[in-house]
């Protein structure tokens, strides 16, 4: 078995290219380096340094263990790196990007109660719309984003979301005392709906295909948000997300359940192949947890 202080004493020959450098980085004497070049060849089968000059560079064969040898120590350094973070009560900064409507709805509950608890934590938030999100993880200039839609990319992992959807009405609506609304019952009600390119658009129009009730567009709106604000107003009706439908009951928003079920699909979005900070895993950990009473029972999510 090759021992992780034979790997460290090849890697740091090779970037020193002599034995007494090597040493002195390691902080072990000259001999004990020696010793551990010498049982790494006699276990890998083949010499690993040979002389040019007055140089130690790695032999061909040698040459082909290197890149993994940095992977290996690159890996264990992430490691460490998260144990420190650990027992220094997870300092660090966290940066967030999400949809506008999360921004002022559901999200700042969830990040007070994250930074009460952690009081070294600093945080940068940026709302904007998908696209923008997309493009930021992909460049890591976020660690976390909250966005629409379930999202592919080589360069994202997502954890994939299926959150409640509801019928909003204004006060006193003929069908304020309905115990579930239809897309027949809205058939022909002035309706406010979210971008007709979006998914979501797609599957409540076809919800009222399916049942051959007729749709009114009357506004659209990329923010649901707004939706509810104008329906709380006496003006149309909508189905939206529960999240944000919930922020607008004190102002006479009235709420029902919509059948069939329209999931609004979101995603939690973070970088491939970047490692994920203990505040990073700790505050997913909390957002997943803040939205299980809004989620559609039985729908699953990737974990990280």
């Amino acid at each position: 078995m090759l021992h992780l202080r034979q790997l460290e004493a090849f890697r740091a020959v090779a970037v020193a290219g002599n034995v007494t450098a090597a040493a002195r980085q390691l902080g072990v004497s000259q001999p004990a380096v020696s010793r551990l070049i010498s049982s790494l060849s006699k276990r890998v089968g083949f010499d690993v340094f040979m002389r040019d000059g007055g140089r130690l560079v790695p032999t061909q064969e040698a040459r082909f263990l290197l890149g993994e040898v940095d992977r290996v120590l690159a890996g264990l350094s992430n490691i460490e790196k998260l144990v420190e973070e650990i027992h220094e009560l997870k300092v660090g900064h966290l940066r967030i990007t999400c949809l506008p409507g999360f921004a002022t709805t559901h999200l700042p509950k969830v990040i007070a109660e994250f930074m009460k608890e952690r009081p070294g934590v600093t945080m940068a938030i940026e709302p904007d719309r998908p696209e923008r999100i997309l493009d930021w993880i992909i460049s890591h200039q976020y660690d976390v984003g909250i966005s629409s839609d379930h999202l592919k990319h080589p360069a994202l992992e997502t954890i994939p979301l299926m959150m409640k959807s509801v019928c909003v009405l204004p006060p006193n609506h003929r069908l304020k005392d309905r115990e579930h609304i239809t897309p027949m019952d809205l058939d022909n009600e002035p309706f406010i709906h979210a971008r007709r390119d979006s998914d979501y658009f797609s599957l409540v129009k076809a919800a009222f295909d399916a049942s051959g009730a007729r749709l009114n567009p009357l506004i659209e709106s990329r923010q649901f948000g707004l939706a509810c604000r104008i329906v709380a107003g006496g003006v149309g009706v909508s189905v939206v997300s529960i999240i944000d439908a919930l922020e607008y009951v004190d102002e006479g928003l009235i709420l029902k359940p919509f059948k069939p079920v329209v999931p609004h699909k979101l995603s939690i979005l973070y970088p491939t192949h970047t490692p994920r900070s203990v505040i990073t895993m700790e505050f997913i950990d909390l957002f997943l947890k803040s939205l299980e009473p809004y989620r559609i029972q039985g729908s699953a999510s990737t974990s990280y």
